[in-house]
């Protein structure tokens, strides 16, 4: 039986009687679309100076205006500039006491000008960043570097060269183009001792017998190594083998040895063989008369001229020194390999291995040509 009180059922007359109808077939009401429960916020907080000046801009801009307007005219108002802290911090109190007394609407959302009025406000502030400045720092760290760099051997050690070879140029054209024109291995990066290494020894010729030990002693330990830091520690190996004095080394005992080692922290082997070649050394004197006239023998007493134009030409050995490190191995050397003594020839002149580029090649070419005469 049909029950009056079905709610979801509805009563039609059909031929004056009363007929349930499913309710399924009337069409339901729309629901009224309910509004969000919070409106869309501020996406940036803002001091309440920038929110006053930027509502009073956005009221003085016509509708009609572009975003080129808006920043134009954000960037005339003076008061968009970023407040001094006393101000803000009036500017909030304020802000604080209005939105106490006319809350702002729950819909209000952030003027579009703020964000050219900040656009603005980053155009018009001061010129450079913190890159900038990073790089004019690294700029002027290079300049002093190359400067300090230059300096070295420009006074004493260039005078006493020029005078002893007669050179008629001053000291200053010859440092201008030292700066310029150096062997390209040496650059701006390089360690300054190893600049004034090259800049004042490398290359000269060399023909003292202790000067000649000590340089075929550093060249033995240079293997493996760099130069730079050979140099940086050439007092502490002229300490520990006595100015290199190859009578007094040559009388260096086992005891004597150790002491060295331990005391100056050098490795025993490098000592015993220091301590042989200085025995070897004597031995070539009583044959040649010196050990200079030993080694400059090879080359007929007159340094050998490459003429590199690029340092990438440069071997590590040469048939030349093959043939000094065979005949030295024979006479009981030792650490004389060939490349060992290809940086021995470069270091006291037997070679003249500076670029034809580099002023000293001709300085050490004027100094080989006076020295024998």
């Amino acid at each position: 039986m049909c029950n009056s009180n079905v709610k979801s059922a509805g009563v039609a007359q059909i031929a004056g009687r009363p007929v349930l109808q499913p309710a399924g077939n009337r069409v339901a009401a729309p629901e009224v679309a309910r509004p969000p429960k919070k409106s869309l916020q501020k996406s940036l907080s803002m001091p309440a100076s920038y929110d006053n000046a930027a509502a009073n801009t956005c009221a003085a801009a016509p509708k009609s205006a572009g975003a080129g307007d808006f920043a134009r005219a954000a960037a005339a108002a003076p008061y968009l500039l970023p407040p001094t802290p006393a101000k803000a911090a009036g500017a909030r109190a304020v802000g604080a006491e209005k939105s106490r007394k006319a809350p702002r609407k729950a819909g209000a959302v952030l003027p579009v000008v703020t964000f050219a009025a900040l656009e603005a406000f980053e155009v018009a502030g001061p010129a450079g960043s913190i890159a900038a400045a990073q790089r004019e720092h690294v700029t002027q760290a290079q300049a002093q570097r190359k400067s300090r760099i230059a300096h070295y051997g420009r006074t004493a050690s260039f005078s006493r060269v020029e005078g002893r070879v007669g050179a008629t140029a001053g000291a200053a054209p010859v440092a201008a183009a030292l700066d310029e024109k150096r062997c390209s291995f040496i650059t701006a990066y390089s360690d300054p001792v190893y600049v004034a290494y090259h800049d004042e020894e490398w290359g000269l010729p060399v023909h003292d017998d202790e000067m000649l030990f000590e340089m075929l002693t550093l060249s033995g330990v240079q293997v493996g190594a760099d130069w730079a830091s050979i140099l940086r520690r050439r007092h502490i190996y002229r300490e520990a083998f006595s100015g290199f004095d190859v009578d007094v080394v040559a009388k260096y005992t086992e005891k004597q040895m150790a002491s060295v080692s331990a005391g100056f922290g050098l490795d025993l082997g490098t000592i015993r063989g220091a301590v042989n070649n200085a025995c070897r050394i004597l031995e070539v004197r009583r044959d040649f008369g010196s050990f200079g006239k030993y080694v400059w023998g090879f080359v007929n007493n007159k340094p050998l001229s490459p003429g590199y134009k690029n340092s990438r030409k440069m071997p590590v050995k040469t048939s030349k020194s093959e043939s000094i490190s065979k005949d030295m191995v024979r006479r009981g050397f030792r650490f004389v390999g060939p490349t060992v003594l290809h940086s021995f020839m470069q270091a006291v002149g037997l070679t003249n291995d500076h670029l034809v580029s580099c002023p000293r090649h001709r300085v050490c070419s004027s100094s080989s040509s006076s020295d024998a005469a």
